[in-house]
């Protein structure tokens, strides 16, 4: 075990020295020549401070948070291999002879392993959020919307993998199967509730205030057939100076969404270019679409899951103590896989929804056909986000979920509005 903690922190170590050159002396992320004196190029919209801070602001979050993708890792193969999740198995056997309490005990106890690893550099990111002018929430309601996070994601986290060892106790080889089976009516139903349960434990939602942009909002939803007959403004500028706009939910459960620091920064012609691009996800099924793609991808990985699992339970299970796959011990063992599986998948899944960004926002230039409004609203947005106009390629290809600001700003300039989506 020792050997594998040193080679662990080693390559750790080196890990970390390598993405801090990397994203520090390294990355570029100027725009390139042509791309000067354009809408694209920061210099026409943000000062010079402004720009230096981006630069510093985005390297300081990218290094974090590369640096946190192997740390989970290893809180997962420190667990399983210094024995603490046998003991925790051992010790929740003495306390109980139930299943569920026994999985309550060991996922409590790694929960708490993991809050404690990584709080220190959530508290960071988000000191580094106020320094930099992102966030103004008081650190106290920080330190509450953290807590309702643990408390939501740990609800959900317990009940899925409660779900996934029941099956895989039954089904040590094709515990895939029931699992995918039980995970789509529950994904569909975590969206279905989300406008309505979740989002509001976080913060205060109304009818749009502003009479005037709810009805010219409301008829560019009638002009795109979205069936709204409501838009809501939630209260995001206690928290942050940036900006979002979203439609969200299903069925009944549909809701239009500003946060109130859109409607603040942005003219009407600005905020009505962004509420057509969230818009273009729903009249063109992009919720519908990503939800398949993420429960095919799911498949996929609850398979190859399945495979790893059974592979490692009968390659290390014996030097583990790990009795079967479905073995509590092995609650880490099964973490770290699907941490790493999810890793994996995760170029897919942003290449996916760039594409649906860049439709989207083709859509909302030909709605609106307001040219000067979709590139100003880019600008404003990226300079109280300090967005990166072109981000490092790393970050693009493993992290990005959207186009970047430059291919953005350039798809604006080049497209001939008489075309007809």
């Amino acid at each position: 075990m020792k050997k594998v903690v040193r080679g662990f922190i080693l390559i750790y170590l080196i890990y970390l020295i390598a993405i801090g050159v990397y994203f520090f002396l390294w990355a570029k992320t100027g725009i390139p020549a042509e791309a000067k004196g354009t809408p694209a190029d920061p210099a026409q919209f943000m000062s010079k401070d402004r720009i230096t801070e981006s630069l510093n602001y985005n390297a300081l979050r990218h290094f974090i948070s590369f640096a946190l993708i192997p740390l989970e890792w290893g809180v997962y193969l420190f667990v399983l291999i210094s024995g603490f999740s046998v003991w925790l198995r051992n010790r929740s056997e003495r306390i109980t002879g139930h299943f569920l309490i026994q999985m309550l005990i060991g996922f409590a106890a790694l929960s708490l392993v993991g809050a404690i690893v990584f709080l220190p550099a959530d508290l960071i990111s988000y000191q580094i959020s106020r320094h930099y002018g992102i966030s103004v929430q008081p650190f106290y309601d920080w330190l509450r919307d953290q807590g309702i996070s643990l408390a939501v994601d740990s609800l959900i986290g317990f009940f899925a993998l409660t779900a996934v060892f029941f099956f895989i106790r039954r089904y040590p080889a094709n515990w895939w199967l029931p699992v995918w089976l039980l995970a789509v009516p529950f994904v569909v139903f975590l969206i279905y509730i989300q406008p309505v349960v979740i989002d509001p434990l976080y913060n205060h939602f109304q009818s749009l205030q502003d009479g005037r942009l709810k009805q010219e909002i409301l008829q560019l939803a009638a002009r795109a057939q979205i069936p709204a007959d409501d838009v809501y403004e939630v209260d995001m500028s206690s928290e942050t100076n940036a900006m979002n706009a979203y439609v969200n939910g299903l069925g009944s459960h549909l809701r239009i969404v500003l946060w109130d620091t859109t409607i603040r920064q942005l003219s009407p012609p600005e905020v009505l270019f962004i509420m057509a691009h969230e818009m273009a996800h729903y009249v063109m099924h992009h919720i519908v679409w990503a939800v398949t793609a993420a429960l095919a991808g799911l498949l996929v990985g609850l398979i190859l899951a399945a495979k790893f699992l059974l592979w490692a339970v009968q390659k290390w299970g014996a030097r583990l103590n790990l009795n079967h796959p479905g073995d509590i011990a092995a609650l880490p063992l099964v973490l770290l896989i699907f941490s790493v599986l999810s890793f994996a998948f995760e170029p897919v899944q942003g290449a996916i929804s760039r594409q649906f960004e860049r439709s989207a926002d083709s859509y909302a230039i030909h709605l609106t056909g307001d040219r000067e409004a979709a590139i100003s609203s880019f600008q404003k947005i990226s300079s109280a986000s300090l967005a990166e106009i072109n981000p490092p390629a790393l970050v693009k290809w493993i992290q990005y979920d959207h186009p970047t600001m430059l291919e953005r700003f350039q798809y604006l300039e080049q497209v001939n509005l008489k075309d007809k989506e």
